[in-house]
C-alpha cells in the first residue's frame, strides 16, 4: 500500500460542560485529524494531543509540525506501507508518540478497509460490547459533584472516576460514597498532583474501597510509586508513566502498579497498546482503556481495543454525548451501560461531511 498524500485537519469541538482536572480546565477540544490517501483507499487517524503541553510534553501545534516535516515524509519515501512498518519507519524520530499513533491509526484504517476487516477483529477482540465508565472533573462544590454523579449513574454508566487534587480529594470521595453507597464502582485520578510526602494523606482513601487510585505521583518517578503502593491498600494504577510495553513491564516488576491504564495515543499506537495488554495479562495485571476526549474516530478505535480479553475494568469509553452535543461521526450511544463495538471495515465509522465542516478550523494538504 503506497501513501499518495495526506490531509491535516484542525478542528475545534465545544464541550457540553467545562472539564477540570489538576492541570487545568477545558471548555473545548482542539484536535488534529489526519486523513491519508493510499493506493488502497483512504484512512483516518486522530491525534490525542492537547493545545498546551500540560498532560504530556506533546501539544497540537508541535504534532502538526512533526507530522508535516518528518513523519509523513518518512512514510511517503516508503514504496510499501503496512501497519507493521509504520513504527520502524518512524523510529528514528524521538518521542512524539501521539503524532505517531495518529499515523498508525490512519494506516490501519486504510489497510483494514481494503481487506474488509474491522479494528476489533484484527486486534483480537472477544466482546461485542464494552462496559462504559465516565470521568467526572473537579467541581466548584460537593453538591454540584453529587448532582453530576447522580446524572451519570442514571444514564447507566458502570463506573465513576473522580478527578482529584490536593484540597479536593477525601471529602468529595466520602460524599459520593455516602450518597450512592458501596456498590458503585468508584476510582480516583490524580494526574500526578501529589508527592510521596502525601502518602499518609492518600492512605485515608483506603476506607472508601476504591477500585484504584490513578497516577498519584510524577510520571517519571516509578520508584516513588512503588514505595507509595506499599503504604496503600487502594491499588495504584499508572497512566502517564506507562509509555510502552517495556515501561509497563518495569512498573509491574517494581511493584509500582497493580493496574494499568492503556491510552493508545500516549503509547504510540494500537500495536503497542496491544503489547501492553499482552504483557499485563501475562502478569495477571488488569488493564482498562483511558480516554482523551476523542471524537467518534478515536472512540471507535478505543472501543475496539477495550473489547480485548484483558480489559476487565470499565474504561473511559463514554458515549459521545458525555463530551459533545454533536460528534463528527454517528454518535456512540450508551445502552445498558455499554457501548457496541464497531464491526464495519476499518474503524467502522467515518466523519459526516457536514458535521466535520462545521467544526473545521483549517486544512492542509501534504504531498510527497
Amino acid at each position: 500500500m503506497k501513501i499518495l498524500g495526506a490531509e491535516l485537519r484542525r478542528i475545534a469541538m465545544p464541550l457540553v460542560s467545562p472539564f477540570r482536572t489538576s492541570f487545568g480546565t477545558q471548555t473545548a477540544r482542539d484536535l488534529l485529524l489526519l486523513r491519508i490517501e493510499t493506493s488502497g483507499g483512504d484512512g483516518w487517524g486522530e491525534c490525542a494531543t492537547m493545545t498546551s503541553p500540560v498532560y504530556s510534553s506533546e501539544y497540537t501545534d508541535a504534532a502538526a509540525d512533526v507530522l508535516r516535516r518528518h513523519l509523513l515524509p518518512a512514510l511517503f519515501a516508503r514504496p510499501e506501507v503496512t501497519p507493521w512498518t509504520v513504527a520502524p519507519a518512524l523510529a528514528s524520530f524521538k518521542g512524539h508518540r501521539m503524532a505517531k499513533s495518529a499515523v498508525e491509526m490512519a494506516v490501519l484504517d486504510a489497510w483494514l478497509r481494503a481487506r474488509s476487516l474491522s479494528f476489533a477483529e484484527w486486534l483480537g477482540a472477544t466482546a461485542d460490547r464494552v462496559a462504559a465508565g465516565v470521568s467526572v472533573g473537579i467541581m466548584d462544590s460537593v453538591p454540584e459533584l453529587l448532582d453530576a454523579v447522580e446524572g451519570y449513574l442514571e444514564d447507566g454508566y458502570r463506573r465513576i472516576k473522580l478527578k482529584i487534587q490536593p484540597g479536593w480529594d477525601i471529602e468529595p470521595v466520602r460524599a459520593v460514597r455516602e450518597r450512592f453507597g458501596a456498590d458503585v464502582a468508584l476510582q480516583v485520578d490524580a494526574n500526578t498532583a501529589y508527592t510521596l510526602a502525601d502518602a499518609h494523606h492518600l492512605a485515608r482513601l483506603d476506607e472508601f474501597d476504591l477500585l484504584l487510585i490513578e497516577q498519584p505521583l510524577d510520571e517519571e518517578d516509578m520508584r516513588a510509586h512503588a514505595l507509595l503502593a506499599r503504604q496503600l491498600r487502594t491499588p495504584v494504577c499508572l497512566d502517564e508513566s506507562v509509555v510502552s510495553a517495556r515501561s509497563a513491564a518495569d512498573a509491574i516488576a517494581m511493584g509500582a502498579c497493580a493496574v494499568v491504564n492503556i491510552k493508545p495515543g500516549r503509547v504510540g499506537g494500537y500495536l503497542e497498546a496491544r503489547r501492553i495488554h499482552d504483557v499485563s495479562a501475562a502478569h495477571g495485571v488488569p488493564v482498562w482503556c483511558g480516554g482523551m476526549l476523542e471524537t467518534g474516530l478515536g472512540r471507535a478505535a478505543n472501543v475496539a481495543l477495550a473489547a480485548l480479553p484483558g480489559f476487565t475494568l470499565p474504561g473511559d469509553v463514554s458515549a459521545s454525548s458525555r463530551y459533545y452535543r454533536t460528534d463528527i461521526t454517528e454518535p456512540f450511544v450508551l445502552r445498558d451501560g455499554h457501548l457496541d463495538v464497531p464491526r464495519g471495515a476499518g474503524l467502522g465509522v467515518t466523519p459526516v461531511p457536514g458535521l466535520l465542516s462545521d467544526v473545521t478550523v483549517s486544512t492542509e494538504w501534504i504531498t510527497p
